[in-house]
Protein backbone atom coordinates (compact mmCIF):
# COMPACT_ATOMS: atom_id res chain seq x y z
CA UNK A 1 0.00 0.00 0.00
CA UNK A 2 1.25 3.19 -0.92
CA UNK A 3 2.03 5.73 1.74
CA UNK A 4 -0.11 8.84 2.63
CA UNK A 5 0.06 12.42 0.88
CA UNK A 6 1.05 14.00 4.06
CA UNK A 7 3.17 11.29 5.54
CA UNK A 8 7.15 12.79 5.92
CA UNK A 9 8.47 10.06 4.07
CA UNK A 10 5.67 10.88 0.92
CA UNK A 11 6.81 14.82 1.47
CA UNK A 12 10.98 13.80 1.07
CA UNK A 13 9.88 11.72 -2.03
CA UNK A 14 9.88 14.78 -5.22
CA UNK A 15 10.60 13.63 -9.08
CA UNK A 16 11.71 10.14 -7.41
CA UNK A 17 11.37 7.04 -10.56
CA UNK A 18 9.45 4.47 -10.20
CA UNK A 19 11.03 1.12 -8.29
CA UNK A 20 11.23 -1.00 -11.22
CA UNK A 21 10.77 -0.59 -15.10
CA UNK A 22 10.80 -2.59 -17.89
CA UNK A 23 11.14 -1.87 -21.87
CA UNK A 24 8.07 -0.38 -23.79
CA UNK A 25 9.55 -1.74 -26.69
CA UNK A 26 9.41 1.17 -28.46
CA UNK A 27 12.06 4.12 -28.86
CA UNK A 28 10.04 6.97 -28.18
CA UNK A 29 8.63 5.51 -24.97
CA UNK A 30 11.59 3.95 -23.84
CA UNK A 31 11.20 2.30 -20.31
CA UNK A 32 8.01 2.44 -18.65
CA UNK A 33 7.39 1.37 -14.95
CA UNK A 34 7.25 -2.40 -15.05
CA UNK A 35 2.79 -3.01 -13.55
CA UNK A 36 2.11 0.05 -16.94
CA UNK A 37 1.32 -1.21 -19.87
CA UNK A 38 1.90 -0.26 -23.20
CA UNK A 39 -1.07 -0.39 -25.76
CA UNK A 40 -1.32 -0.07 -29.41
CA UNK A 41 -3.78 2.98 -29.58
CA UNK A 42 -6.42 1.50 -31.11
CA UNK A 43 -6.69 -0.75 -27.69
CA UNK A 44 -7.34 2.64 -25.92
CA UNK A 45 -9.19 4.32 -28.52
CA UNK A 46 -11.68 3.66 -31.71
CA UNK A 47 -10.24 6.39 -34.22
CA UNK A 48 -12.82 7.91 -36.41
CA UNK A 49 -12.40 9.78 -39.22
CA UNK A 50 -13.75 13.14 -40.57
CA UNK A 51 -15.17 14.66 -43.53
CA UNK A 52 -16.15 17.39 -45.15
CA UNK A 53 -19.50 18.71 -46.26
CA UNK A 54 -19.97 20.33 -50.18
CA UNK A 55 -18.59 23.76 -49.72
CA UNK A 56 -21.54 25.27 -52.91
CA UNK A 57 -24.56 24.21 -51.03
CA UNK A 58 -25.44 26.34 -48.52
CA UNK A 59 -28.17 24.07 -47.05
CA UNK A 60 -24.80 21.76 -45.50
CA UNK A 61 -23.51 24.67 -43.69
CA UNK A 62 -24.34 27.63 -41.09
CA UNK A 63 -25.95 24.76 -38.80
CA UNK A 64 -25.21 24.19 -35.17
CA UNK A 65 -22.99 20.66 -35.63
CA UNK A 66 -19.66 21.56 -34.42
CA UNK A 67 -16.66 20.96 -36.99
CA UNK A 68 -13.14 21.03 -36.45
CA UNK A 69 -10.57 21.63 -38.95
CA UNK A 70 -6.51 21.34 -37.98
CA UNK A 71 -6.49 25.19 -38.07
CA UNK A 72 -9.76 25.16 -35.22
CA UNK A 73 -6.84 23.13 -33.16
CA UNK A 74 -4.12 25.05 -33.80
CA UNK A 75 -5.65 27.98 -32.07
CA UNK A 76 -6.21 26.63 -29.13
CA UNK A 77 -5.69 28.40 -25.87
CA UNK A 78 -6.03 25.82 -23.81
CA UNK A 79 -7.24 21.83 -23.66
CA UNK A 80 -10.53 22.69 -24.07
CA UNK A 81 -12.34 22.81 -27.81
CA UNK A 82 -15.50 24.90 -26.91
CA UNK A 83 -16.37 26.27 -30.12
CA UNK A 84 -15.34 25.65 -33.48
CA UNK A 85 -14.80 28.27 -36.43
CA UNK A 86 -17.40 26.77 -38.88
CA UNK A 87 -20.52 24.69 -38.33
CA UNK A 88 -22.51 22.15 -40.47
CA UNK A 89 -26.28 21.43 -40.34
CA UNK A 90 -27.88 18.09 -39.91
CA UNK A 91 -27.90 17.83 -43.95
CA UNK A 92 -24.22 18.92 -44.15
CA UNK A 93 -23.68 16.11 -41.82
CA UNK A 94 -25.79 12.95 -43.44
CA UNK A 95 -24.30 14.39 -46.85
CA UNK A 96 -20.89 13.03 -45.87
CA UNK A 97 -18.49 10.72 -44.35
CA UNK A 98 -18.19 12.78 -40.88
CA UNK A 99 -18.99 11.10 -37.66
CA UNK A 100 -20.72 12.59 -34.42
CA UNK A 101 -18.59 11.97 -31.30
CA UNK A 102 -19.33 12.82 -27.94
CA UNK A 103 -17.61 15.47 -25.45
CA UNK A 104 -14.59 13.78 -23.93
CA UNK A 105 -13.17 12.62 -27.17
CA UNK A 106 -9.59 13.69 -28.38
CA UNK A 107 -9.11 15.04 -31.46
CA UNK A 108 -5.99 15.17 -33.17
CA UNK A 109 -4.91 17.03 -36.75
CA UNK A 110 -3.36 14.48 -38.68
CA UNK A 111 -3.25 16.57 -41.93
CA UNK A 112 -1.11 19.79 -42.26
CA UNK A 113 0.07 20.07 -39.94
CA UNK A 114 0.58 16.56 -37.91
CA UNK A 115 -0.09 16.86 -33.81
CA UNK A 116 -2.41 19.39 -32.76
CA UNK A 117 -4.79 17.64 -29.93
CA UNK A 118 -7.75 19.01 -28.05
CA UNK A 119 -10.64 17.60 -25.59
CA UNK A 120 -13.98 17.95 -26.97
CA UNK A 121 -15.93 19.42 -25.07
CA UNK A 122 -19.39 19.42 -26.83
CA UNK A 123 -20.16 16.37 -28.94
CA UNK A 124 -18.54 17.53 -32.41
CA UNK A 125 -17.34 16.47 -35.26
CA UNK A 126 -14.43 16.85 -37.99
CA UNK A 127 -13.14 17.44 -41.34
CA UNK A 128 -10.59 15.33 -43.13
CA UNK A 129 -7.07 16.54 -41.55
CA UNK A 130 -8.66 15.56 -37.98
CA UNK A 131 -8.89 11.91 -36.73
CA UNK A 132 -10.98 11.65 -33.47
CA UNK A 133 -10.51 9.18 -30.63
CA UNK A 134 -13.19 7.79 -28.94
CA UNK A 135 -11.94 5.84 -25.19
CA UNK A 136 -12.90 2.43 -25.08
CA UNK A 137 -13.56 2.37 -21.70
CA UNK A 138 -13.36 4.46 -18.91
CA UNK A 139 -10.35 6.57 -18.65
CA UNK A 140 -8.97 10.09 -17.26
CA UNK A 141 -8.95 12.23 -20.55
CA UNK A 142 -6.61 14.30 -19.43
CA UNK A 143 -3.32 11.82 -19.24
CA UNK A 144 -4.05 10.97 -22.45
CA UNK A 145 -4.40 14.20 -23.65
CA UNK A 146 -0.42 14.74 -22.08
CA UNK A 147 0.84 11.80 -23.75
CA UNK A 148 -0.37 12.43 -26.90
CA UNK A 149 1.52 15.77 -26.40
CA UNK A 150 4.79 14.22 -26.03
CA UNK A 151 3.94 11.98 -28.63
CA UNK A 152 3.62 15.00 -30.99
CA UNK A 153 7.27 14.38 -32.71
CA UNK A 154 6.66 10.86 -33.07
CA UNK A 155 3.13 11.10 -35.22
CA UNK A 156 4.92 13.99 -37.35
CA UNK A 157 7.72 11.48 -37.82
CA UNK A 158 5.09 8.93 -39.25
CA UNK A 159 3.06 11.07 -42.06
CA UNK A 160 3.77 10.57 -45.37
CA UNK A 161 3.01 11.86 -48.57
CA UNK A 162 4.42 13.82 -51.12
CA UNK A 163 2.50 17.06 -51.37
CA UNK A 164 1.82 17.24 -47.93
CA UNK A 165 2.41 14.54 -44.74
CA UNK A 166 -0.33 12.88 -43.62
CA UNK A 167 -0.49 10.14 -40.68
CA UNK A 168 -2.73 7.31 -41.96
CA UNK A 169 -5.71 6.07 -39.78
CA UNK A 170 -3.94 2.47 -39.53
CA UNK A 171 -0.61 4.14 -38.53
CA UNK A 172 -2.13 6.06 -35.93
CA UNK A 173 -3.99 3.02 -34.95
CA UNK A 174 -0.45 0.96 -34.48
CA UNK A 175 1.29 3.46 -32.32
CA UNK A 176 2.12 2.17 -28.91
CA UNK A 177 1.24 4.03 -25.91
CA UNK A 178 1.98 3.60 -22.26
CA UNK A 179 -1.23 2.98 -20.24
CA UNK A 180 -1.09 3.06 -16.35
CA UNK A 181 -3.58 2.01 -14.09
CA UNK A 182 -6.32 4.30 -14.02
CA UNK A 183 -6.28 5.63 -10.35
CA UNK A 184 -2.70 6.65 -12.10
CA UNK A 185 -3.70 8.14 -14.67
CA UNK A 186 -5.58 10.68 -12.77
CA UNK A 187 -2.94 11.56 -10.46
CA UNK A 188 -0.77 12.09 -13.10
CA UNK A 189 -3.21 14.27 -15.32
CA UNK A 190 -3.83 16.18 -11.21
CA UNK A 191 -0.12 16.95 -10.83
CA UNK A 192 0.55 17.90 -14.57
CA UNK A 193 -2.41 20.26 -14.15
CA UNK A 194 -1.11 21.82 -11.44
CA UNK A 195 2.49 22.39 -11.92
CA UNK A 196 1.72 23.33 -15.63
CA UNK A 197 -0.45 25.99 -14.79
CA UNK A 198 2.56 27.60 -12.55
CA UNK A 199 4.65 27.52 -15.34
CA UNK A 200 2.00 28.91 -17.70
CA UNK A 201 1.37 31.72 -15.27
CA UNK A 202 4.87 32.75 -15.00
CA UNK A 203 5.49 32.53 -18.58
CA UNK A 204 2.08 34.71 -18.81
CA UNK A 205 4.20 37.37 -16.45
CA UNK A 206 6.95 37.06 -19.22
CA UNK A 207 5.25 37.71 -21.86
CA UNK A 208 3.39 40.86 -20.13
CA UNK A 209 6.65 42.23 -19.48
CA UNK A 210 7.86 41.91 -22.85
CA UNK A 211 5.03 43.51 -24.16
CA UNK A 212 5.48 46.05 -21.67
CA UNK A 213 8.86 46.91 -22.93
CA UNK A 214 7.73 46.80 -26.80
CA UNK A 215 4.86 49.67 -25.89
CA UNK A 216 7.98 51.60 -23.72
CA UNK A 217 10.11 50.93 -27.06
CA UNK A 218 6.91 52.52 -29.08
CA UNK A 219 6.07 55.24 -27.06
CA UNK A 220 10.13 56.26 -27.10
CA UNK A 221 10.30 56.16 -30.39
CA UNK A 222 7.58 58.10 -31.16
CA UNK A 223 8.20 60.99 -28.25
CA UNK A 224 11.59 61.11 -29.88
CA UNK A 225 10.57 61.76 -33.53
CA UNK A 226 7.97 63.90 -33.11
CA UNK A 227 9.14 65.87 -30.06
CA UNK A 228 13.18 66.05 -29.82
CA UNK A 229 15.29 65.50 -26.88
CA UNK A 230 15.03 68.14 -25.36
CA UNK A 231 11.42 68.46 -23.08
CA UNK A 232 12.07 72.42 -22.53
CA UNK A 233 12.36 73.90 -25.90
CA UNK A 234 9.01 76.17 -27.19
CA UNK A 235 6.74 73.96 -29.45
CA UNK A 236 4.40 74.60 -32.30
CA UNK A 237 1.82 73.17 -34.16
CA UNK A 238 2.22 70.55 -36.89
CA UNK A 239 -0.68 71.16 -38.61
CA UNK A 240 -0.93 67.40 -39.08
CA UNK A 241 -3.88 66.27 -36.64
CA UNK A 242 -2.08 62.94 -35.43
CA UNK A 243 1.37 64.11 -35.40
CA UNK A 244 0.40 67.21 -32.90
CA UNK A 245 3.01 69.79 -31.81
CA UNK A 246 6.61 69.43 -32.40
CA UNK A 247 9.54 71.81 -31.71
CA UNK A 248 9.29 75.46 -33.09
CA UNK A 249 12.83 75.29 -35.28
CA UNK A 250 11.65 71.92 -36.79
CA UNK A 251 10.03 71.94 -40.36
CA UNK A 252 7.02 69.65 -41.71
CA UNK A 253 7.87 68.24 -45.47
CA UNK A 254 6.38 65.53 -47.35
CA UNK A 255 8.85 62.68 -47.23
CA UNK A 256 9.50 63.19 -50.91
CA UNK A 257 11.14 66.43 -50.02
CA UNK A 258 13.93 63.81 -48.62
CA UNK A 259 14.26 61.71 -51.34
CA UNK A 260 16.91 60.97 -54.12
CA UNK A 261 15.32 57.80 -55.29
CA UNK A 262 11.52 56.77 -54.97
CA UNK A 263 10.97 53.49 -57.12
CA UNK A 264 9.51 50.14 -57.58
CA UNK A 265 11.59 47.35 -58.02
CA UNK A 266 11.99 43.79 -60.29
CA UNK A 267 10.69 40.17 -60.30
CA UNK A 268 12.21 38.49 -63.15
CA UNK A 269 11.70 35.81 -65.47
CA UNK A 270 11.81 32.92 -62.78
CA UNK A 271 13.38 31.50 -59.92
CA UNK A 272 17.41 30.89 -60.93
CA UNK A 273 20.06 29.16 -58.57
CA UNK A 274 22.63 31.10 -59.74
CA UNK A 275 20.56 34.26 -60.20
CA UNK A 276 20.53 37.67 -58.45
CA UNK A 277 19.19 37.35 -54.76
CA UNK A 278 15.39 39.63 -54.81
CA UNK A 279 14.24 40.02 -51.47
CA UNK A 280 10.62 39.78 -50.33
CA UNK A 281 8.32 41.64 -48.28
CA UNK A 282 8.29 37.98 -46.47
CA UNK A 283 11.84 38.80 -45.31
CA UNK A 284 10.67 42.10 -43.23
CA UNK A 285 9.83 41.94 -39.52
CA UNK A 286 6.74 44.10 -38.86
CA UNK A 287 9.19 45.85 -37.02
CA UNK A 288 10.88 46.76 -39.74
CA UNK A 289 14.05 44.44 -39.26
CA UNK A 290 15.04 41.94 -42.08
CA UNK A 291 15.28 37.84 -41.29
CA UNK A 292 16.56 36.72 -44.08
CA UNK A 293 16.88 32.46 -44.26
CA UNK A 294 16.29 31.77 -47.70
CA UNK A 295 16.13 34.53 -50.20
CA UNK A 296 14.89 34.20 -53.76
CA UNK A 297 17.17 34.05 -56.34
CA UNK A 298 15.82 35.54 -59.84
CA UNK A 299 16.87 35.58 -63.77
CA UNK A 300 17.16 39.03 -64.51
CA UNK A 301 19.20 41.01 -67.11
CA UNK A 302 22.12 43.35 -66.07
CA UNK A 303 20.37 46.45 -66.81
CA UNK A 304 17.27 45.29 -64.66
CA UNK A 305 19.70 43.84 -61.41
CA UNK A 306 21.69 47.39 -61.87
CA UNK A 307 18.54 49.32 -61.55
CA UNK A 308 17.20 47.78 -58.33
CA UNK A 309 20.27 47.06 -56.51
CA UNK A 310 20.36 47.96 -53.11
CA UNK A 311 22.71 50.24 -51.61
CA UNK A 312 24.10 50.65 -47.48
CA UNK A 313 20.86 53.19 -46.37
CA UNK A 314 18.22 52.56 -48.38
CA UNK A 315 14.28 52.05 -46.69
CA UNK A 316 12.58 49.39 -48.42
CA UNK A 317 8.98 49.88 -47.73
CA UNK A 318 6.11 46.89 -48.23
CA UNK A 319 3.84 48.83 -50.42
CA UNK A 320 1.52 45.46 -50.93
CA UNK A 321 0.22 42.68 -48.84
CA UNK A 322 -3.11 41.08 -47.47
CA UNK A 323 -2.26 41.71 -43.94
CA UNK A 324 -2.66 45.90 -42.72
CA UNK A 325 -0.33 45.15 -40.34
CA UNK A 326 2.18 44.78 -42.80
CA UNK A 327 1.43 47.47 -44.97
CA UNK A 328 4.04 50.13 -45.33
CA UNK A 329 6.75 48.33 -42.65
CA UNK A 330 10.13 50.16 -43.69
CA UNK A 331 13.41 48.08 -43.53
CA UNK A 332 17.22 49.79 -44.05
CA UNK A 333 19.50 48.75 -45.77
CA UNK A 334 22.70 47.60 -43.54
CA UNK A 335 26.26 46.12 -44.52
CA UNK A 336 25.00 42.65 -44.02
CA UNK A 337 22.38 43.13 -46.26
CA UNK A 338 24.43 45.51 -48.97
CA UNK A 339 27.00 42.53 -49.61
CA UNK A 340 24.19 40.33 -50.86
CA UNK A 341 24.21 42.55 -53.89
CA UNK A 342 20.75 42.07 -53.65
CA UNK A 343 17.36 43.70 -55.39
CA UNK A 344 14.05 43.97 -54.13
CA UNK A 345 10.85 42.69 -55.47
CA UNK A 346 7.68 44.72 -56.67
CA UNK A 347 5.77 43.97 -53.74
CA UNK A 348 8.33 46.76 -52.39
CA UNK A 349 9.04 50.30 -52.77
CA UNK A 350 13.01 51.95 -52.33
CA UNK A 351 12.86 55.11 -50.41
CA UNK A 352 16.99 56.93 -51.41
CA UNK A 353 17.25 59.54 -48.68
CA UNK A 354 19.23 62.68 -49.37
CA UNK A 355 21.80 63.98 -47.73
CA UNK A 356 22.18 66.02 -45.14
CA UNK A 357 19.48 63.98 -44.02
CA UNK A 358 20.19 60.61 -42.03
CA UNK A 359 18.32 57.28 -43.33
CA UNK A 360 17.85 55.96 -39.87
CA UNK A 361 16.10 58.87 -38.52
CA UNK A 362 13.39 58.83 -41.61
CA UNK A 363 13.34 54.43 -41.00
CA UNK A 364 12.54 55.19 -37.15
CA UNK A 365 9.38 57.88 -37.99
CA UNK A 366 8.04 55.55 -40.67
CA UNK A 367 8.18 52.92 -38.33
CA UNK A 368 6.34 54.39 -35.30
CA UNK A 369 2.60 54.69 -35.13
CA UNK A 370 2.63 58.28 -36.86
CA UNK A 371 4.79 57.20 -39.88
CA UNK A 372 2.36 53.64 -39.86
CA UNK A 373 -0.79 54.98 -39.23
CA UNK A 374 -0.31 57.57 -42.02
CA UNK A 375 0.37 55.18 -44.62
CA UNK A 376 -2.17 52.59 -43.66
CA UNK A 377 -4.98 55.28 -43.44
CA UNK A 378 -3.84 56.36 -47.11
CA UNK A 379 -3.36 52.94 -48.53
CA UNK A 380 -6.00 51.31 -51.15
CA UNK A 381 -7.93 48.33 -51.47
CA UNK A 382 -7.56 46.04 -54.34
CA UNK A 383 -8.29 42.16 -54.69
CA UNK A 384 -7.88 42.13 -51.33
CA UNK A 385 -4.59 43.67 -50.66
CA UNK A 386 -3.83 47.03 -49.03
CA UNK A 387 -1.62 49.04 -51.45
CA UNK A 388 0.50 52.17 -51.34
CA UNK A 389 2.48 53.62 -54.40
CA UNK A 390 5.47 56.13 -54.73
CA UNK A 391 3.34 58.49 -55.20
CA UNK A 392 1.23 58.07 -51.61
CA UNK A 393 4.59 57.17 -49.85
CA UNK A 394 6.07 60.29 -50.86
CA UNK A 395 3.22 62.31 -49.50
CA UNK A 396 4.37 61.20 -46.06
CA UNK A 397 3.78 63.89 -43.93
CA UNK A 398 7.46 64.26 -41.60
CA UNK A 399 8.94 66.41 -39.17
CA UNK A 400 12.54 66.99 -39.96
CA UNK A 401 15.10 68.75 -37.35
CA UNK A 402 18.02 69.95 -38.12
CA UNK A 403 20.92 67.32 -39.45
CA UNK A 404 22.71 67.81 -36.23
CA UNK A 405 19.83 66.95 -34.02
CA UNK A 406 18.71 63.82 -36.55
CA UNK A 407 22.32 62.24 -35.62
CA UNK A 408 21.76 63.28 -31.83
CA UNK A 409 18.17 61.47 -31.83
CA UNK A 410 19.48 58.41 -34.06
CA UNK A 411 22.17 57.93 -31.67
CA UNK A 412 20.23 58.01 -28.49
CA UNK A 413 17.63 55.84 -29.92
CA UNK A 414 19.94 53.31 -31.03
CA UNK A 415 21.26 53.22 -27.40
CA UNK A 416 18.12 53.23 -25.87
CA UNK A 417 16.85 50.60 -28.19
CA UNK A 418 19.93 47.76 -27.81
CA UNK A 419 19.46 47.69 -24.27
CA UNK A 420 15.21 47.26 -24.49
CA UNK A 421 15.69 44.98 -27.11
CA UNK A 422 18.90 43.36 -25.19
CA UNK A 423 16.24 42.81 -22.18
CA UNK A 424 13.29 41.14 -24.10
CA UNK A 425 15.82 38.89 -25.86
CA UNK A 426 17.16 37.58 -22.34
CA UNK A 427 12.93 37.49 -21.20
CA UNK A 428 12.29 35.60 -24.72
CA UNK A 429 15.04 33.26 -23.45
CA UNK A 430 13.74 32.78 -20.59
CA UNK A 431 10.60 31.85 -21.56
CA UNK A 432 11.65 29.29 -24.03
CA UNK A 433 13.40 27.87 -21.17
CA UNK A 434 10.11 27.67 -19.05
CA UNK A 435 8.34 26.08 -22.46
CA UNK A 436 11.07 23.44 -23.00
CA UNK A 437 11.19 22.53 -18.99
CA UNK A 438 7.22 22.30 -19.45
CA UNK A 439 7.35 20.27 -22.40
CA UNK A 440 10.37 17.65 -20.89
CA UNK A 441 8.27 18.35 -17.50
CA UNK A 442 4.82 16.45 -19.10
CA UNK A 443 7.21 13.72 -21.01
CA UNK A 444 8.51 12.45 -18.09
CA UNK A 445 5.38 12.37 -16.17
CA UNK A 446 3.62 10.03 -18.70
CA UNK A 447 6.10 8.10 -19.62
CA UNK A 448 6.61 7.27 -16.42
CA UNK A 449 10.27 8.68 -15.69
CA UNK A 450 9.19 10.41 -12.36
CA UNK A 451 6.91 8.74 -9.69
CA UNK A 452 4.33 11.71 -9.10
CA UNK A 453 1.80 9.73 -7.13
CA UNK A 454 2.34 11.20 -3.82
CA UNK A 455 2.74 14.63 -5.15
CA UNK A 456 -0.77 15.04 -7.03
Amino acid sequence: MRESLNSPKAKSRRFRPYPKYKDSGVEWLGAIPEHWQGRSLKRVFSVINGSTPQSGIPQFWEGKIAWVTPEDLGELEGAEILDTQRHITEQGYRSCGTSLVPAGSLVLSTRAPIGYLGIASVALCTNQGCRSLVFRRQAERKYFYYELLTAKAELESLGQGSTFKELSRDTLEQVVIAEPPRDEQASIATFLDRETAKIDALIEKKERLIELLQEKRTALITQTVTKGLDPSVPMKDSGVEWLGEIPTHWEMKPLKALLTRNDSGVWGEDFDDEGVVVLRSTEQTVEGHWNIQDPARRCLSARAAAAARLACGDLVTTKSSGSQAHIGKTSIVDHEVAALSCCFSNFMQRLRVAAPHMPRFVWYFMNCPVGREQLIFRSSTTTGLGNLNGAILGSLAISTPLSEEQRDIVAFLDREMTKIDALVTKIQEAIDRLKEYRTAFISAAVTGKIDVWELA
